[in-house]
């Protein structure tokens, strides 16, 4: 590739990059608002995981619309229309607490994630695209690196201006006044409203610059010499976008039903306090996350990238058993371990999917995006477990367990292309 087109390429890069931050915080927040609003809104461990359910199934019920958003109006049309519906649903987190309606809180996460998947459709595909077709998988780790800090700098800012560390056990909520229970509920629904209405603002500024900025639209290299359209039919043919798809599908699943239990397992099972258990959802979670990615970028150097899922996804295997086990410190080890083994999981699975996949490229990608409803279920169906467990939290963590397996095995055979 020349270095003009290289200069060319690099402003777009560095804008879309940031896209991959913006969408992480809101993604990694998730993990303290769910015990938050737990607390807050007196909801079981299977309720307060609707919150991913709303997030997810929007991310479901969005992934065709805007793969066909995409193929008829562009990537940057797509980015700012993603990035003005993932402002608005933010605003809604403000009467949803002054409400503290359960319901509103739920359509502001449909609406968030409807944008986010605008956002990821559009993003994943248009990173791989600038520069050369070998260093792809490089950028798209590159660029998720940035996602990584989110997960770092998301939870440290949820548990700065959302987490107040109190919380009562049941034989002390009973002793407080129906007047003292009603003022402790609202305060605690009314610690988002800031946060989130910083998010909305700064994302509406973000709109305004893509708006005003003009990006290249990168083409498909096969549309390009023979005019064709991609189609998901298309895209569906090939034996590694299918796989790409499962394993992205039980990879999500596991990832959200991790994130959404940390607190309460670092917590009940790490003998954390509530802040103290924040802090470290933001150092074990997202420092060793955002490593985990920076160094797997670095190491894909050296090692193929489906070698590299594979060692990694056998390894959280490993860690998944340990925290079922485990108790007091060391279960904090191992989580901070399946934190940074899982990191490469998201991109490194989507690149590997829409390789050669030429013209079908943008229905691949919504495919893949698709298959993040995994979030929206294994959540909800580790809830249940831990639930039905008599709030045994360990016990769930045979959820993404199954996850990472599923993982393995695409790294070691689903990637392949199937042969003409």
């Amino acid at each position: 590739m020349s270095t003009n087109k290289k200069t060319a390429y690099l402003i777009p890069f560095i804008l879309v990059t940031s896209l991959f931050f913006l969408w992480g915080i809101a993604n990694n927040l998730n993990g303290i608002l769910i015990p938050h609003l737990r607390k807050a809104l007196q909801l079981t461990n299977m309720q307060s995981t609707f919150v991913d359910t709303a997030v997810y199934l929007a991310y479901f019920s969005a992934a065709i619309p805007a793969g066909i958003f995409l193929k008829k109006y562009g990537y940057k049309k797509g980015i700012i229309f993603g990035l003005l519906l993932f402002s608005a649903g933010a605003l809604l987190f403000i009467p949803a607490a002054d409400l503290r309606a359960f319901e509103v809180f739920l359509i502001g996460y449909f609406i968030i994630g409807f944008g986010l998947t605008f956002l990821e459709t559009a993003a994943n595909p248009y990173v791989t695209r600038l520069g050369d077709a070998d260093g792809a998988t490089r950028r798209i780790n590159l660029a998720q690196s940035f996602n990584g800090l989110a997960a770092a700098l998301g939870p440290a800012m949820g548990t700065i201006f959302i987490l107040s560390g109190k919380e009562y056990s049941s034989e002390e909520w009973e002793t407080l006044s129906s007047a003292e229970q009603v003022s402790y509920l609202t305060s605690e629904a009314s610690a988002v409203k800031i946060p989130y209405l910083i998010l909305a603002l700064s994302v509406l500024a973000v709109a305004i610059i893509f708006m005003r900025y003009k990006f290249p639209e990168v083409n498909d290299q096969e549309t390009e010499q023979h005019g064709e359209e991609g189609s998901i039919r298309g895209a569906l043919k090939k034996r590694h976008l299918r796989w790409a798809v499962l394993a992205q599908f039980f990879y999500v699943g596991a990832q959200i039903s991790f994130t959404s239990f940390f607190i309460r397992v670092a917590i009940k099972n790490g003998g954390l306090d509530e802040k103290t258990a924040g802090y470290y959802f933001s150092i074990l979670w997202g420092v060793l996350f955002m490593a985990g990615r920076f160094s797997g970028t670095f190491f894909m150097k050296f090692i193929a990238p489906h070698k590299l899922l594979s060692i990694y996804s056998a390894i959280c295997l490993i860690l998944s058993v340990a925290v079922m086990q485990v108790e007091g410190p060391v279960i904090l080890f191992a989580l901070g371990g399946l934190s940074f083994f899982m990191s490469i999981m998201f991109p490194t699975i989507f690149s590997l999917g829409i390789r050669d996949m030429g013209n079908d490229t943008k229905p691949a990608s919504s495919l893949i995006i698709m298959s993040i409803i995994g979030g929206a279920i294994f959540p909800v169906i580790m809830g249940y477990i831990i639930d039905r467990f008599n709030d045994n939290l360990q016990i769930g963590y045979i959820v993404p367990l199954i996850g990472y397996a599923v993982v393995l095995y695409f790294g070691l055979v689903g990637y392949k292309p199937q042969k003409a």
